[in-house]
């Protein structure tokens, strides 16, 4: 996802050197490498054992938390704002500071992980995400809340960046069903977390009465002995920490099992030599990056904005209760996960173009649906069931449909980063600030909407620049396949 690793390079050679028949491209790329020796003296740790599958299972488990993390704060936002004393407009800068810490973490991380241990950085960081988890439900400051969760970031960027990495070390040019595995955990695990804050909080709905909260005012329900100059203090409500709790113990379990697989693996990541590849640059190959960092600015400040503010969005404007509403943002990343797991399956017979394109027409279909049918309940549902579904694969598929066309170098996949980090800082943020200011629009439906015929847009025109100079190339290599070149 990030690029190609020197240890995924050679591990693809050195399966390929001992394969017979290879097409001439594949000769040809052999022997603009390193000697055939040296190639198969490189290993990758773990590789063909049961410990690299003990590894993978462990990282899945990383980012099935990573995920329950990032979700878990749409259905608790609310009951946040009225633990710290803020309203949810004022409040929405923990998406800035999530950002933040997240394009910080993918920048550090990236770094970091030259120069030590992949699986010691990991546990780390899920260790970091554990204390941070277990202190969120007792701020009562919004600065320290807004701490907490750029903490998150920083390690959501670490373990992004670091997940795709390792499994390319580990299974070089055969990770590709195991690279959409992990991030069907991560969907998975945003799909849970919907379900677990239902069960810790639905019993205080109807007592707490807050069915309607106020996007203007600040909340009121503090007891009156409560000392405003208290950073740290026992919720009001111990379901709260008992929802939090629950996902950072379970971060902790899975950070223990990070630091024993470092003190297993003794042997180190060796780096090949043996990387050189053929490179391919396309006549707008900066262009094209501009685009695609466009594309995803877009496409993941949409994903975040709705997955965030669909809960406040159907009790406040849908008129859904609380339960119901944690259901809705269930079914958004459930089919979301769902389709990630179908993914595996689907990219074995489409092309990633088809498949941009195919999640481009459903996005827009469905948000128009949303902003046509916003006051229907069971509209709403079918909207956001088709609209999980349809953003689900566009991220892997972007990165895979590009390098068809341009390599993809580290620093290309690090301005992808950027660029959605970018978009789930900013686009989230403007929409707490819109919807407190517009609250009988439905300002969360509309930008989603923009978003989609933005994308959608600006697919075919990334598409005629990365095929307008391959016309010739396109002529010259019509022996490997039409695939290489379709969408």
């Amino acid at each position: 996802m990030h690029g190609r690793l020197p240890s995924a390079a050679a591990l693809e050679l050195e399966t390929e050197s001992r394969g017979a028949g290879r097409p001439p491209a594949e000769q040809r790329l052999l022997q603009a490498s390193a000697p055939e020796p040296e190639l198969k003296a490189v290993a990758v740790p773990g590789t063909g054992s049961a410990l690299r599958w003990f590894t993978t299972a462990v990282l899945y488990a990383s980012f099935l938390g990573l995920g329950m993390t990032i979700a878990i704060l749409g259905p608790t936002f609310q009951d946040l704002a009225r633990n710290v004393n803020q309203n949810m407009s004022s409040l929405s800068q923990i998406f800035v500071g999530r950002a933040l810490g997240y394009l910080g973490g993918s920048l550090i991380g990236g770094i970091l992980f030259d120069c030590m241990n992949h699986l010691l950085l990991l546990g780390v960081s899920l260790l970091a995400t554990t204390v941070g988890l277990y202190l969120i439900p007792f701020c009562k400051r919004a600065v320290l809340l807004i701490v907490m969760m750029s903490i998150f970031g920083i390690s959501y960027g670490t373990l992004d960046t670091g997940g795709n990495v390792l499994i390319l070390t580990l299974w070089g040019d055969k990770g590709a069903p195991h690279m959409q595995a992990l991030h069907f955990s991560f969907a998975l695990g945003a799909f849970l977390a919907p379900i677990l804050a239902k069960l810790a909080l639905g019993t205080t709905v109807s007592a707490e009465n807050h069915t309607e909260p106020d996007l203007h005012h600040p909340a009121l329900n503090r007891s009156p002995e409560a000392d405003p100059d208290l950073l740290f203090a026992a919720p009001d409500d111990l379901n709260l920490l008992w929802a939090y709790a629950s996902i950072g113990t379970y971060i902790f379990v899975v950070s223990v099992f990070l630091f024993a697989l470092f003190f297993k693996k003794t042997s180190k990541h060796e780096k090949s030599a043996a990387s050189a590849q053929e490179s391919r640059r396309a006549k707008h190959h900066k262009a094209l990056l501009c685009l695609l960092f466009l594309f995803f600015f877009f496409y993941v400040g949409a994903e975040i904005t709705y997955g965030s503010y669909i809960f406040s969005f159907a009790t406040t404007h849908v008129g859904l209760e609380e339960s119901e509403a944690a259901g809705l943002n269930s079914i958004f990343w459930g089919t979301s996960a769902a389709c990630r797991g179908l993914a595996i399956f689907f990219a074995a017979c489409l092309q990633p173009g088809t498949m941009i394109v195919l999640s481009n027409i459903g996005s827009v279909v469905s948000c128009l649906f949303l902003v046509l049918f916003d006051k229907s309940p069971l509209c709403v549902w079918i909207g956001s069931s088709v609209y999980g579904a349809s953003m689900a694969t566009t991220f892997p598929s972007g990165i895979s449909w590009l390098e068809q066309y341009t390599t993809i170098s580290g620093k290309s996949a690090a301005f992808f980063v950027i660029g959605g980090a970018l978009g789930e800082m900013a686009i989230p943020a403007v929409i707490g600030i819109l919807q407190g200011q517009y609250p009988d629009l439905p300002v969360v439906l509309h930008t989603c909407l923009g978003s989609a015929v933005f994308t959608a847009v600006l697919f075919p025109v990334m598409y005629k620049l990365a095929t307008l100079p391959l016309d010739r190339q396109q002529k010259e290599n019509k022996e490997q396949g039409p695939e290489s070149f379709a969408l």
